[in-house]
């Protein structure tokens, strides 16, 4: 990578879209850099040291080539150092710190004192800089901690070996997503939570303010321009809820996302102190019997496996645009939404999903996690609880899946009462979505009963899932408990493996020709939508990820086959939506 693109700054976009402020500075770009692979550099003085050895591109990680690093060895520490000076508007406020991501233990300076420690991969968080910032240059000091094979930290897809290999990639270490500085006043709105009402026109806030009792939020919300419903409430504690009745009915839908826009300000005697601008979807989700409506009608989930890894940014998209095109690759090819696998997606993914009316199913990386360990429970639920707190808000959301194929047979012995507990955490945190517990095996406590199947055999394929055949979870009796009824869907399939690479890993055997592959891919969506019993499926995958080629475009994002031919397959109606009858 050359000077000039180092140098330039990537990822400019503010990187929380459904709750921004005007205030702010994008810390990306180049940072001092330090492997510390004996995790030695705090006695070592480095956190006191001016200088490091070397720079990276941040948010890039150091095994990506975007980071101008490229190093993929297993380093257990790194580090990293920023200059800034504090804007004239920032000065007298409190400061804001704010990680999009950062893998795995994250422990933070400010001119040599210590500031604070977050642990966890996958999720944003803040720390408050105020009582160590000066209105000079200021010395941001960072060191991530990330051991990928220990079993107490989730670590999704990330290979354990040296080397990838089958369904496991490189890693992922330290800052991968968008870091920046935030100023607010001593009052302000540290988090809000929306909640639609489509039947009764309405969107229900809750937020979560610092220092602002006796206050007044108002929240306005608009459509087009038009103003379509305003609110007060009086800050009596922390935690504060107000509703907005809607002027207007607007129905956020599948590949139809209507949108409002939301504003809402913070004010003592008169003078704001907060302001934040927002918006949200409204939309219902629902459940009669065996199908899933939106909006009180029924949809087809035609799902794709989206695993969110990029050639030359690993965990991180080289620009938001990357994030926009991957959904609409997978729109080309006739799905409408996304499982978002084994990795929390960035927040301006959800952004995307949100302006282009995708469905999307939010999950946590769990693999890498002792399931059987009660004590992984601690490390797993606190991450698990940023996530959803965070997603929320966002009405491509449809759903939550904090696990992957926990496994309760040949030695490996998942906790049943971690995915119990975890399943429970999930309802108590948001009543409006379904969660399945644990996707593929073995359920416990769930809202919908999952499996994975990827045989090839379209013939024997079809006996197992075919309409009339015995429901799957009857099929399934091992895998633990469910409720009579329970809605159901094969949420992982296909995988068929096309590429030109003899060594390319995939399921099963691969086709010879390109009919073979397109009568194969099919005779098995053919018969998912053709059970009216079923409400979705989920084909793996959108794209390849390095050696696992199984994807519908490559790696690189090319399509292998005609988008339209895919798309034809996948788009007919399906028996849930042609027999419903309101």
């Amino acid at each position: 990578m050359n000077k000039e693109a180092f140098d330039r700054q990537p990822r400019p976009e503010y990187p929380r879209p459904q709750f921004m402020r005007k205030g702010w500075v994008n810390l990306n770009g180049s940072w001092q850099f330090e492997m510390d692979p004996g995790c030695s550099g705090e006695a070592r003085g480095l956190v006191n040291q001016e200088t490091l050895s070397g720079k990276i591109r941040v948010p890039f990680c150091m095994e990506s080539d975007l980071s101008g690093i490229g190093n993929k060895d297993f380093v257990a520490c790194v580090w990293y150092k920023k200059s800034f000076v504090l804007p004239q508007e920032a000065k007298g406020k409190r400061l804001l710190l704010h990680f999009g991501a950062a893998d795995y233990r994250t422990t933070v300076w400010l001119n040599g004192h210590y500031i604070g420690t977050h642990e966890g991969g996958y999720t944003s968080f803040t720390m408050e800089l105020t009582d160590a910032v000066c209105d000079d240059e200021n010395l941001l000091t960072v060191c991530c901690e990330d051991e990928t094979r220990c079993t107490m930290q989730p670590s999704g897809k990330q290979s354990t070996r040296f080397e990838s290999h089958g369904c496991f990639y490189t890693r992922t270490t330290g800052i991968w997503q968008t870091v920046w500085l935030e100023w607010v006043n001593a009052a302000y709105i540290g988090k809000v939570f929306i909640t639609p009402d489509a039947a009764n026109s309405r969107v229900h806030l809750r937020l979560i303010t610092h220092t602002a009792l006796g206050c007044k939020v108002q929240a306005t919300a608009f459509y087009a321009g038009r103003e379509m419903g305003t609110g007060t409430a009086t800050i009596g504690a922390d935690d504060v809820e107000l509703t907005l009745d809607l002027k207007e009915k607007h129905l956020w839908d599948v590949g139809k996302p209507e949108l409002y826009d939301l504003y809402l300000t913070l004010s003592r005697d008169g003078e704001k102190l907060d302001e934040l601008a927002s918006y949200f979807g409204l939309r219902s989700i629902a459940f009669d019997g065996m199908r899933f409506l939106l909006n009180g009608k029924p949809v087809f989930q035609r799902l794709v496996l989206d695993q969110g890894f990029y050639p030359d940014g690993i965990y991180t998209a080289p620009t938001d645009d990357a994030l926009k095109n991957d959904i609409l690759l997978s729109m080309a090819m006739g799905f409408n939404g996304a499982r978002l696998h084994q990795k929390v997606f960035e927040a301006r993914y959800l952004y995307w999903a949100d302006h282009l009316g995708y469905l999307c199913w939010g999950e946590m990386a769990s693999w890498g996690l002792d399931h059987s360990d009660i004590g992984a429970y601690a490390a797993f639920s606190k991450e698990w609880i940023e996530a959803v707190e965070r997603d929320y808000s966002a009405p491509s959301i449809i759903g939550w899946c904090p696990f992957n194929e926990t496994w309760d047979f040949e030695g490996r012995q998942q906790n049943n009462d971690v995915l119990r507990m975890v399943y429970r955490m999930t309802k108590a945190m948001d009543k409006t979505r379904p969660c399945i517990d644990t996707s593929g095996n073995y359920h416990v406590e769930t809202d919908i009963f999952d499996v994975h199947d990827y045989e090839q055999n379209t013939e024997l394929f079809g006996s197992y899932y075919q309409a009339g055949t015995a429901p799957i979870h009857d099929r399934y009796p091992r895998r633990h408990t469910y409720k009579p009824g329970l809605p159901v869907f094969v949420s992982e399939y296909g995988g068929i493996r096309w590429t030109d690479d003899a060594d390319g890993w995939g399921y099963g055997q691969g086709p010879k020709t390109r009919e073979e592959f397109l009568e194969r891919f099919k005779g098995l969506t053919d018969t998912l939508l053709d059970n009216p019993d079923h409400f979705g499926l989920c084909y793996t995958q959108l794209t390849d990820v390095e050696q696992e080629q199984n994807g519908l475009y490559t790696y690189e994002r090319k399509p292998k086959f005609d988008p339209a031919v895919i798309s034809a397959i996948l788009s007919r109606p399906a028996a849930c939506e042609t027999e419903f009858k309101p």
